[in-house]
């Protein structure tokens, strides 16, 4: 069976950035699908802005004309902070056969030394880094050392095993962050192309954002 690919995050809120790294992702590694998992209680991150409830939405309605785009609400639904070695192990004893693939933008996989217990994920998963054409991968530090003692270039590993191996791929990146995307939004701007139509309409009529950081 192919592979099941992970791409968490807080979706605060979900734009077209992630959904063009997550369809690329899919199709070019052969996913039998990608579960979006928003993050409940996020450990590097002091408050979210959008309600859980609104983010679930947020991110059911981005995803719901897409095959093989699923969303799962394990880590809301889970009480304290959200851990991605929580929700993998999760996953793992759900699927204890199947390649899991967790999937990073490159700045989440920059931060990951700070993770929680990070070295256990390749022990769960495979690890996939989408990134930028011409990104140079580190040389030293813990992740130059996974990169030399996991790393792949064969997307068929993905396959083959069930987790174990770190494979970096190029993407379309879109220069979108929810940060910049919130900050519009207060401003009065309208986000029309940065998130889909179905979620422009949700944070339109609930004003989620601009009724939480001002006028």
């Amino acid at each position: 069976m192919r592979p099941i690919g992970v791409f968490g995050g807080t979706f605060d809120p979900i734009h077209c950035g992630h959904l063009r790294t997550a369809f690329e992702l899919w199709q070019e590694l052969k996913l039998a699908e990608v579960r979006f998992v928003p993050t409940g209680s996020p450990p590097h991150r002091d408050h979210l802005y959008a309600s859980a409830e609104l983010r679930l939405a947020m991110v059911g309605a981005a995803i719901a004309d897409q095959p093989g785009f699923v969303l799962d609400d394990r880590e809301v639904r889970r009480s304290g902070v959200s851990y991605s070695v929580d929700t993998l192990a999760d996953l793992r004893r759900e699927y204890p056969q199947r390649s899991l693939c967790l999937l990073l933008g490159m700045d989440a996989f920059l931060g990951l030394p700070n993770w929680h217990r990070w070295r256990e994920l390749l022990t769960l998963a495979h690890i996939v880094v989408a990134h930028r054409p011409g990104w140079r991968a580190p040389g030293k530090g813990p992740l130059g050392e996974i990169l030399v003692d996991h790393g792949t270039g064969a997307i068929r590993d993905l396959h083959e095993r069930p987790a174990g191996c770190l494979l970096v791929h190029a993407v379309t990146q879109l220069e979108i962050s929810s940060t910049e995307l919130r900050a519009l939004i207060v401003a009065g701007r309208d986000p029309r192309y940065l998130v889909p139509d179905a979620v422009r309409q949700i944070i339109l009529e609930t004003r989620c954002y601009a009724a939480q950081q001002g006028p």
